[in-house]
């Protein structure tokens, strides 16, 4: 919680003075006593009240002011809630290894899949850019909330040798930079605002851009920059990064068919009709991919199949879409203390009316 106008606590003060207040105007009575010849007969004349029903009023009206000074300051409290103006990267891997059918028919066919249903599900005011990646990283779409122009380009994704996840993260930065000018690109100097090497404290949720960047990717880094450099990158801009690892571990055929596959990896084995290779055991960079999503105040999913990818990408907005705003709560103040003030005064009324002779 935060205050608005700290310098209001000054209304505190107003306590302690009609405590020093009542003290003083106590002693002055104790002088001004009458003397009287039995004290008894004063006593069966004043309705019987116990200490701690002389207390209780007193304590609640005063806890009632300590409240509405409080609230005076405006105080406010960081809430989470769904922002309407993220802007999301996702970022798909094509690099050769997508055509493995372990998830059938193959992971781009699956991946593609996913994404057309992850675009289609977004608010029209979500604005998506597509990055494909391979040995190299590019930007196919820019953020825009067209999203059959996000469909052509996924139906259009083939396939390339290499795997730089550190790129695609780059690439993505530079594609909110152009849209969000609190981002600054990826070959800007931040100076001492970088995240250190090796690691940072992930920033409140309040603290980071509405843009994230989702990356998918069914294996580990191998070409341009590390991915978790690229992360440190991210983290300095504040912007998250969610990564994806998809694919199972077992050993299966790589088969693409002819529109999945460049030209980059025509020739050898990738012979006519349906595409294929050797087998392959998947090696997801688990390790990395976790500190990519940790720096940056992220998260890592695993997804083995079509069923469990689908349903990563259909909780993601439930996270990505939220930020934490400061939400002013003076009128909660101001209704205890009302409650707490007229509780103290009414049960004072209440415990010293006049008592009826039986």
């Amino acid at each position: 919680m935060s205050l608005h106008w700290p310098w209001a606590l000054l209304a505190l003060l107003a306590v302690p003075l009609l405590l020093l207040a009542r003290w003083w105007f106590n002693r002055r009575r104790q002088r001004t006593a009458i003397r009287v010849s039995s004290v008894a007969l004063i006593k069966a004349a004043l309705p019987g009240r116990s200490a701690w029903r002389r207390r209780i009023p007193l304590i609640l009206f005063l806890a009632g002011l300590l409240v509405l000074g409080t609230g005076l300051t405006r105080p406010q409290a960081s809430v989470t809630v769904p922002t309407d103006r993220s802007t999301i990267l996702l970022a798909i891997d094509v690099s050769g290894s997508m055509c493995t059918t372990d998830v059938a028919p193959n992971r781009l066919a699956v991946a593609s899949d996913a994404a057309r249903e992850f675009i289609r599900s977004q608010d029209n005011g979500t604005r998506i850019g597509l990055v494909a990646f391979s040995g190299i990283a590019g930007l196919l779409v820019a953020p825009t909330t067209d999203q059959d122009a996000l469909i052509t380009a996924i139906d259009g994704l083939t396939t390339a040798r290499g795997t730089a996840i550190g790129q695609a993260i780059l690439t993505s930065i530079d594609a909110i930079a152009e849209i969000n000018p609190d981002v600054a690109a990826s070959g800007v100097n931040l100076g001492d605002s970088a995240a250190p090497p090796g690691g940072a404290t992930p920033a409140p949720l309040g603290d980071y851009e509405p843009d994230s960047i989702v990356v998918l990717t069914d294996g580990s880094n191998t070409q341009g920059v590390d991915p978790v450099t690229a992360a440190e990158q991210a983290a300095a801009r504040r912007v998250r990064v969610f990564t994806i690892g998809f694919g199972s571990t077992e050993p299966a055929p790589m088969v693409c068919t002819p529109t999945q596959v460049s030209g980059d990896l025509t020739g050898g084995n990738w012979g006519g009709g349906p595409r294929g290779g050797g087998r392959r055991i998947q090696q997801i960079d688990e390790a990395a991919l976790t500190q990519v999503a940790d720096l940056t105040g992220g998260r890592y999913f695993k997804a083995r199949d079509a069923d469990q990818l689908a349903d990563v990408l259909e909780d993601l907005p439930s996270e990505i879409g939220l930020q934490r705003v400061d939400v002013e709560i003076t009128v909660w103040f101001v209704l205890v203390a009302v409650v707490l003030v007229f509780t103290g005064v009414g049960l004072s009324l209440w415990w010293s009316r006049p008592r009826v002779p039986r």
